[in-house]
């Protein structure tokens, strides 16, 4: 049993957690689903029974001992639904926290900072992976699709172009929702040159102050200063950049 999860305890993991999670998920694990980390929580406190956060190549799962850890509670979330992650490091370990598809806000605290980075930068990994491979089917079947054309190498360039257009109206649609706010305090709309720049600063930003942002904007529909319309919009761009 030490030998399935001795690769687990490299990040002052509590080895008594570890081994009562592997164990139990012996019989939770998807055919061809592998374990690729868990993190477990370090209070201040001493914690006898500690949560813990288990990311395999299939999903995300949640797991909070119960019953004086003789029983434990999981709650699993597909990458599928993974909307965004996020770190955000404190003075006593960090919180990662991720958004489903749903809205639906997940979190665990106290997780010392060199797991919360290594879970975080394995959590980006699977939505890229994720990302690429439902990227490379719609390109298959639009090269499937033009083959049947006349003169297929013409037609091999346009997939760029109208990469570049779907790029352009996304960015239009944070464009949108600002400009209608700032026309109901009389103010023209930003030029063109003034929303590249704008765009530039939201691709520099971190995961965590994009989060900010998306806090403020939802306070901003809250308190009624934007429609809901806008706020999905803004939401969108930004989630394009986490």
């Amino acid at each position: 049993m030490k030998e399935q999860f001795k690769k687990f305890l490299n990040e002052e993991q509590d080895p008594k957690a570890i081994e009562k999670i592997t164990a139990k998920l012996n019989d939770l694990l998807m055919k061809g689903e592998e374990i690729g980390y868990i993190g477990v929580q370090k209070k201040p406190a001493i914690t006898v029974f500690p949560d813990s956060i288990v990311l395999t190549n299939k999903r995300i799962i949640m797991c909070k001992p119960k019953n004086l850890g003789l029983s434990m509670d999981f709650t699993d979330y597909a990458w599928e639904d993974i909307a965004g992650t996020f770190v955000k490091e404190n003075i006593l370990g960090s919180e990662f926290s991720f958004s489903t598809q749903t809205d639906i806000q997940v979190s665990i605290d106290y997780i010392p900072k060199i797991q919360a980075r290594k879970i975080y930068t394995f959590a980006k990994e699977q939505l890229e992976v994720l990302k690429n491979g439902a990227a490379a089917t719609i390109k298959t079947g639009t090269v499937a699709e033009e083959t049947v054309q006349p003169t297929p190498i013409a037609f091999m360039e346009e997939p760029a172009v109208e990469e570049i257009e779907a790029e352009e109206v996304t960015n239009f649609a944070e464009i949108i929702p600002v400009s209608g706010y700032r026309d109901e305090k009389q103010h023209p709309d930003p030029s063109p040159a003034v929303t590249t720049e704008k765009e530039k600063s939201l691709a520099e930003l971190s995961s965590e102050e994009l989060f900010e942002k998306l806090q403020n904007y939802k306070k901003l529909l809250d308190n009624g200063l934007i429609l809901q319309g806008e706020y999905d919009s803004l939401k969108k761009e930004i989630l394009n950049y986490m």
